[in-house]
């Protein structure tokens, strides 16, 4: 039975490699993908996410207990480290990290050794499909290349294609299911492909004429946020030194009904794709020697945030006589954004490490983040600790970096005795008011 059969009876097998924020979900989609019962096989590095899959636990939160456990008790599904089983996969579904270097130029190594993987196992009549976010022509240059090494011709014996992911933890109002799904094709069959396979998990699929159109489509959704958080933060400085409130000025602009789109301002971007994403084409500009100025610019204000926020937190401080060195200073929110445990990229860290190198003594408390963990860029080895009056009234300052529902914001505003919001987290609060900056 041919691929295209497989997929409209629903007996084709989904690989997807990479169990993370997008991956996971993505796999349930498919898993509940009516009419047809399609079977699931995750690939994974990491022996825990393995290991905590096949017995049904799931280790992203926002998603719930019985995501995972669902799946597990049916024989459809499984995860597993052993890439040799890729070839046991119909559709090869690839969603791994695609993180700067140290030089902010893109790393591809998880692209290329996941393209090294399928590649040593392809056979005629699979898809292959990248999701992870990166610049233009990477599918076409970095993998295809790889799989038609094996003699194999594209959009004939295999098929290959790009469709980006877009993904937002935590949120309410969307899911994989029903988020539009852009799909582009390295040929026409393989765009043709691709399209008929994420239609049977998508509600809409939006096929696009080639995997570069996909490519870049998802670059432009990114910049386009991270240049107007740009503005928007830079305005903040500059309304901060008027003494204006910037969060009132973009509540007040919102009540036009057209030609403007809210953003806020933030202590700097977290998540992967707003801090990382811009720079994937920046990179790529230069090989076609145009320069990205405006991105470029946007990237630095952004970059500068957590900076500014350190500053208007000693400065805070040196109004009531006291110095950043030996001051206690509790972080509230270490994750990216609220209500989720999502810690990629998040400002926190970087906010805790510029305070400590100030001769700070920093803890961070964060409901949904009990303990830190090694990262790429950081291993703070933290604890959260407890959130108390007590506790709040210890500390010379509380500086509030994520604005999760959980908290008490009046019993903050009540005991700190001094706030630095990022987040306009105090809006609400009653009571005297001298004790909170805006940063």
């Amino acid at each position: 039975m041919d691929l295209e059969s497989k997929i409209e009876n629903g007996t084709a097998v989904i690989g997807v490699v990479g169990l993370g924020y997008v991956g996971l979900p993505l796999m349930r989609a498919f898993w509940e993908a009516k009419p047809g019962a399609f079977g699931v096989l995750g690939f994974d590095v990491d022996p825990t996410k393995i290991e905590t899959l096949n017995r049904g636990g799931n280790y992203l939160k926002h998603f719930g207990e019985s995501f995972v456990r669902e799946m597990s008790e049916t024989e459809r599904f499984e995860a597993t480290a052993d890439f040799a089983r890729l070839g046991e996969a119909d559709a090869i579904l690839v969603c791994v990290p695609t993180p700067l270097g140290t030089h902010l130029e893109p790393d591809l190594s998880y692209v290329e050794q996941t393209a090294d993987a399928i590649a040593a196992t392809l056979r005629p009549g699979q898809l292959v499909v990248l999701e992870s976010t990166t610049y233009p022509r990477t599918t076409r240059e970095i993998m295809l290349p790889r799989f038609e090494a094996r003699g194999l011709k594209c959009g004939k014996d295999f098929f290959l294609g790009y469709s980006p992911e877009r993904e937002d933890p935590g949120r309410k109002s969307h899911s994989t299911q029903t988020i539009p799904k852009l799909v582009g094709g390295i040929d026409e069959a393989s765009g043709r492909v691709a399209a008929a396979l994420y239609r049977k998990a998508v509600r809409e699929v939006v096929r696009v004429s080639s995997a570069e159109v996909a490519e870049a489509a998802k670059l432009l959704e990114n910049i386009y946020r991270a240049v107007n958080i740009a503005l928007v933060n830079e305005m903040k400085v500059v309304l901060s030194a008027m003494d204006i409130d910037i969060w009132e000025v973009v509540n007040a602009a919102s009540t036009k009904p057209f030609g403007y789109q809210a953003f806020y301002p933030g202590p700097g971007l977290g998540g992967h794709c707003i801090p990382i994403d811009p720079f994937y084409l920046t990179w790529k500009a230069r090989e076609v020697g145009m320069p990205t100025r405006f991105i470029e610019l946007a990237g630095q204000v952004n970059h500068a945030m957590p900076d500014y926020v350190v500053q208007r937190t000693a400065d805070a401080l040196n109004l009531r006589s006291k110095a950043v060195r030996g001051s206690r200073i509790l972080v509230l929110g270490l994750a990216y954004k609220p209500d989720v445990d999502d810690v990629r990229e998040s400002p926190s860290f970087e906010l805790i490490e510029k305070l400590r190198h100030r001769g700070a003594e920093v803890d961070y408390n964060d409901p949904h983040v009990p303990a830190t963990h090694k990262m790429r860029n950081y291993d703070l080895e933290m604890q959260s600790v407890g959130l108390s009056p007590e506790a709040l009234g210890g500390y010379d300052c509380v500086l509030i970096a994520t604005n999760h529902a959980a908290y008490d914001w009046q019993m903050v505003a009540d005991h700190a005795t001094l706030i630095v919001d990022t987040r306009n987290a105090m809006k609400g609060v009653t009571g005297k008011r001298e004790h909170i900056v805006s940063a």
